[in-house]
C-alpha cells in the first residue's frame, strides 16, 4: 500500500472512536482488536501492515480502536466500556463508514463484543469470525482463568507494563516466535505503549474478567467459524472449543502454533480459513466442524418387509426416502446416507435436527411405519460428503435406545436448544456402546 489510510472519527454521544477504511472488495470486514490496538501503528509495522493490505485486497476493510485503546476517546480510572457501550461504539463506526452489514473478525477479548453483537444485532452482521476467544473471562474449569492467574496478570501490568522486560517475558509465553527479531519486539513494545495506558488496560482487562457471555451464545444466528491455534497459552484451546460448542452451528477450526498474533506463524492458513467463511465456501475434505446429527431407524423392518413383500416393501422405502429428504431440505439439513431402513442427516443447528426428527416421524405415519430418532451435536470430520466421528457414533448409539416414534437427544442437544421452545424430559443416563462415560439422554415432550 502506497500510503496510510487515513483517520477518521465516528461519534457516540460525545465520544469519539477513531476508525479507518481501506480497500473496495464486494464486502465488508470489520476487524474487532483487544485491548492492544492502534490502527496508525499497525500500518507502520511491516508484518500487520502485510495482514492487513491482504485483507483489504478482498474485501473493504473497517479497523477501529475500542473506547479506551489506539486513537479513540480514554477514558478515566473505573471507567470502562461496558459491552452495551462496546456495541454502541460499533454500530456508530458502521453508520459512520456506510456499512449496512460486515462480516466480523474478532480476536482476544474483542470477542465478547462482537458475540453480543451478533446476539443482539444480527442484521448489522453476515458472519463472525472468532480468533482466540472464550465464552467468560474467569471459571472454575481446568482450562479457565482463575482468581489467582488473574491477580498476578494484572500485578504484572501495572508493574511492567510497555516496558522491554516486562514484555519480553510475556512475550515468551503468549508469543514466542518474535524473540527471534529485535525488530518485532520492539515494534510489540511500541505497540503496547500506543495501545493503552497501564489503569487502562487494566481496567479493561478488569472487565474482561467479570465478563460472561454464555448466556446470549446460543442467541447467536449468523453462521460463525471460531478458530484457535494449538498452543496458545494465552488462552486455552478448550476456551475456544466450548465457544464453538455453544453457538448454533459454529464451526471450530484447530490452527497449528503457539502465537497469539495472527500475523505471525502459519498466517495464510489463518487467511485461507477467514476467507473460505467469508465467501460460504463448504468446508474443505477432512475439516472438523461442529454439527447436529440426526440418526432414524425404522421400528420393526424386517416384519414389516416380510408381510409387505419385496415390491411393495422396496416402493414404501422409497417414499420413506423421498418424505425424508423433503424434511431435511425444510429444516436446512444435510442428508448424508442411507441405511437401509433408516438414515444419517447432519445439521448446523441443534434445533433444526431435532424439528426435523419430529417433522418425520409425523410423516411416516401414514405409510403404516414408525421411526425412532437420535440427535447428538459434536465435532464432526466432513470428507468426501460423509460424515465421520466420534460425535456420529454417539449419535447413532442414542437413536438405538429411542422407543417407536420416540426422539431421544443427548444432553448436549438439550444445553444448546435453550429458548427453541422444544420441550424435553429426562430419559435417565445411559451407557453408550463403545463411547466413554455415560451420557444422560432426553426425550422430546409435546410442544
Amino acid at each position: 500500500m502506497s500510503r496510510r489510510p487515513d483517520i477518521q472519527y465516528a461519534w457516540n454521544g460525545d465520544v469519539a472512536i477513531a476508525y479507518q477504511v481501506v480497500g473496495d472488495g464486494p464486502r465488508d470486514l470489520l476487524i474487532l482488536s483487544g485491548y492492544l490496538s492502534n490502527v496508525e501503528w499497525l500500518w507502520h509495522w511491516e508484518r500487520s501492515a502485510a495482514f492487513l493490505e491482504r485483507l483489504a485486497s478482498t474485501s473493504r476493510l473497517i479497523l477501529m480502536d475500542r473506547r479506551g485503546t489506539g486513537l479513540s476517546d480514554r477514558f478515566g480510572p473505573d471507567q470502562a466500556p461496558s459491552l452495551e457501550d462496546a456495541i454502541d461504539d460499533i454500530r456508530s463506526v458502521l453508520d459512520a463508514a456506510g456499512s449496512i452489514r460486515a462480516h466480523v473478525l474478532a480476536m482476544w477479548d474483542g470477542s465478547f463484543a462482537a458475540m453480543m453483537l451478533g446476539a443482539t444485532h444480527s442484521d448489522r452482521v453476515a458472519s463472525l469470525a472468532l480468533y482466540s476467544s472464550s465464552r467468560r473471562g474467569t471459571g472454575d474449569e481446568p482450562h479457565e482463568w482463575g482468581d489467582n492467574e488473574w491477580e498476578a496478570a494484572l500485578a504484572d501490568i501495572r508493574a511492567t507494563w510497555g516496558t522491554r522486560a516486562g514484555t519480553i517475558r510475556r512475550l515468551r509465553w503468549q508469543q514466542p516466535s518474535t524473540l527471534a527479531s529485535r525488530d518485532d519486539v520492539d515494534n510489540i513494545i511500541t505497540l503496547c505503549r500506543l495501545s493503552a495506558s497501564p489503569s487502562s488496560a487494566i481496567a479493561m482487562l478488569e472487565v474482561h474478567r467479570r465478563t460472561d457471555v454464555s448466556s446470549i451464545l446460543p442467541a447467536i444466528r449468523v453462521p460463525t467459524l471460531v478458530m484457535h491455534r494449538l498452543g496458545d497459552a494465552s488462552e486455552d484451546i478448550e476456551a475456544g472449543r466450548e465457544v464453538a460448542r455453544r453457538i448454533p452451528g459454529a464451526r471450530f477450526l484447530e490452527l497449528e502454533g503457539e502465537d497469539v498474533l495472527p500475523w505471525f506463524g502459519d498466517t495464510p492458513a489463518f487467511i485461507a480459513a477467514l476467507e473460505a467463511h467469508l465467501d460460504g465456501e463448504a468446508p474443505d475434505e477432512g475439516e472438523r466442524v461442529l454439527g447436529t446429527v440426526l440418526f432414524t431407524d425404522i421400528v420393526n423392518s424386517t416384519a414389516t418387509a416380510a408381510e409387505l413383500g419385496d415390491t411393495r416393501w422396496a416402493q414404501v422405502l422409497a417414499e420413506h426416502d423421498d418424505l425424508a429428504r423433503d424434511a431435511i431440505s425444510r429444516h436446512r439439513g444435510r442428508f448424508v446416507e442411507s441405511r437401509g431402513d433408516g438414515l444419517l442427516a447432519v445439521f448446523d443447528g441443534p434445533a433444526r435436527a431435532v424439528r426435523c426428527a419430529e417433522a418425520l416421524v409425523a410423516a411416516v405415519r401414514p405409510l403404516g411405519l414408525e421411526v425412532r430418532a437420535g440427535c447428538h451435536t459434536g465435532e464432526l470430520e466432513l470428507a468426501s460428503g460423509q460424515a465421520q466421528g466420534l460425535a456420529v457414533h454417539i449419535g447413532a448409539r442414542v437413536a438405538s435406545l429411542a422407543g417407536p416414534s420416540e426422539v431421544l437427544v443427548s444432553s448436549t442437544v438439550r444445553d444448546l436448544t435453550a429458548g427453541s421452545g422444544l420441550r424435553f424430559d429426562e430419559a435417565g443416563e445411559h451407557e453408550l456402546k463403545g463411547v466413554p462415560e455415560r451420557w444422560r439422554l432426553y426425550r422430546l415432550g409435546a410442544t
